[in-house]
């Protein structure tokens, strides 16, 4: 019994920790999930190489906060320059991380965030694109 509860409480404790982004497998997945789910996109042009989208990886998209406001509101998508991953034209910046949100259609809203951010500073980003978000929505 004493087993069984230790191996219940390491269990617990490492899904608290394992707190991860419900990425979508790719774009066109992405934007299929965004329009069934009517909710707006985070799409996020990346690297691996590149030194500010490992500080984004770790610290940001790691944040609890930041997890859970995604997974619940939005469809999460990377795509990776280094493992060539589908990027539409328009997506396209000369520099990574180049943070998008999207409307379901595919169509940006901003211009993209560019370089990591705090995770502070992205929940405010969320605020701000959901609000607009909705009220997009409640026009039609």
């Amino acid at each position: 019994m004493r087993r069984l509860f230790i191996f219940l409480v390491l269990t617990a404790a490492m899904n608290l920790f394992a707190v991860e982004i419900n990425w979508a497998k790719d774009y066109h997945e992405g934007i299929e999930n965004a329009q069934k789910s009517e909710k707006p996109i985070l799409f996020v042009s990346s690297s691996h190489a590149c030194k500010y989208c490992v500080i984004l990886d770790e610290t940001t998209f790691r944040d609890a906060r930041v997890v859970e406001r995604l997974n619940r509101g939005f469809i999460s998508v990377v795509s990776y320059s280094d493992e060539r991953d589908y990027l539409p034209q328009e997506l396209w910046r000369p520099g990574t991380p180049a943070i998008w949100f999207l409307m379901p259609s595919g169509q940006p809203m901003y211009e993209p965030l560019m370089g990591a951010m705090n995770a502070e500073n992205f929940l405010k980003a969320l605020s701000i694109v959901e609000e607009e978000f909705n009220k997009e929505k409640n026009k039609k």
